[in-house]
């Protein structure tokens, strides 16, 4: 089901050129991180594997240019791109990978488990799923506290088919809380094509339905359509209307993970997806609104200008301190057991 456009009026604000100017420096930003990642990782400079999301930048920058500060995200471990949007440095990103001791989570997270809770990044996931209940406890918090705050749960298709997903789809729609469920429909679980193993059409928003909540089919490669999106669903949201469910279609340009090739993927549909690469599409965008091809070149070597400083910065990083591996374990910073 999709939410109807009158119920949708006069909640989203629209974006100008300057903010989407802002909004595709970002995507060229993280997309040039990625980029480091892979080149780094084939280096043997990154610790453990790395799941890349060249391709759905649009989800994160216009979800993110849709929230407040003070808004919580929770994501999965394909989550570079969340942090970044969210306010963490491609440095510390990098280093974070790098098992760097300027890393974002100190060497502790990994590629997987990027963390910036200062900007309401309150974490990626490595277990499909895992996080779409504590995105509920967390709108559940917010709720009791009348903050006026909204959580969001990315989330690809596959973790439509785990249980979390029903389970927090049912508690949010009980409780009424203010959360989002943003699927990152990729068209693949792992290795496997979704339509394979669903029986319906779209296994997010076909699926809200069942438990009274409404949903919306967007454009996951178009970031102005991304954000209006987010922003009426959070509106919605912050005026005590409960969840929503947002699906977003979209491609990524990598396997699963650095070690698949991807070769089960049909020649002509990779194609077509990177035909309407996100980038492209906030540059069409751009230039319809009469914005320059200079200032589009400007932003792009900008953004590689600070990745590149990033690369260098997180490759000069010192190691972890071993000391780090006793901080944060619980809310006060440290780890002494609590009785």
């Amino acid at each position: 089901m999709t939410v109807r456009e009158e119920e949708n009026a006069g909640t989203a604000p629209a974006i100008g050129r300057d903010e989407l100017l802002t909004l595709y420096e970002q995507m060229e930003v993280i997309r040039r991180t990625e980029k480091a990642a892979h080149d780094l990782f084939l280096s043997g400079l990154v610790k453990g594997t790395t799941h890349l999301a060249a391709g759905h930048e649009a989800v994160a920058v216009g979800a993110s240019a849709a929230l407040q500060p003070g808004d919580y995200v929770f994501a999965t471990y394909r989550g570079h791109h969340h942090a970044i949007a969210r306010g963490a440095a491609p440095a510390e990103c990098l280093a974070e990978l790098m098992s760097k001791g300027t890393g974002l989570c100190k060497a502790k997270g990994g590629s997987m488990h990027l963390t910036k809770a200062s900007a309401g990044m309150l974490g990626s996931y490595a277990i499909v799923g895992a996080h779409l209940p504590m995105a509920v406890g967390a709108a559940w918090s917010a709720k009791l506290r009348d903050s006026g705050e909204v959580a969001v749960a990315f989330f690809g298709d596959g973790a439509t088919n785990i249980g979390a997903f029903h389970e927090a789809l049912n508690l949010a729609a009980i409780w009424s809380l203010p959360v989002l469920f943003v699927c990152e429909n990729n068209l693949y679980m792992e290795y496997t094509p979704i339509g394979a193993v669903t029986p319906v059409g779209r296994p997010a928003a076909d699926r809200a339905p069942a438990y009274g909540l409404p949903a919306e089919v967007v454009d996951g490669n178009d970031v102005v359509l991304v954000a209006e999106a987010v922003a009426r669903a959070a509106a919605r949201a912050r005026a005590g209307a409960g969840p929503t469910v947002l699906e977003t279609l979209t491609y990524r340009h990598f396997g699963h993970s650095r070690t698949d090739p991807a070769k089960y993927r049909p020649a002509e549909e990779l194609q077509q997806w990177l035909q309407r690469d996100p980038l492209n599409l906030a540059r069409q965008r751009l230039t319809s609104a009469g914005v320059p091809e200079a200032a589009l070149t400007a932003a792009a070597d900008r953004a590689a200008a600070v990745v590149a400083a990033a690369v260098e910065e997180a490759k000069a990083a010192p190691p972890p301190d071993p000391e780090d591996a006793f901080t944060d374990m619980w809310a006060d910073g440290g780890s002494a057991w609590r009785t």
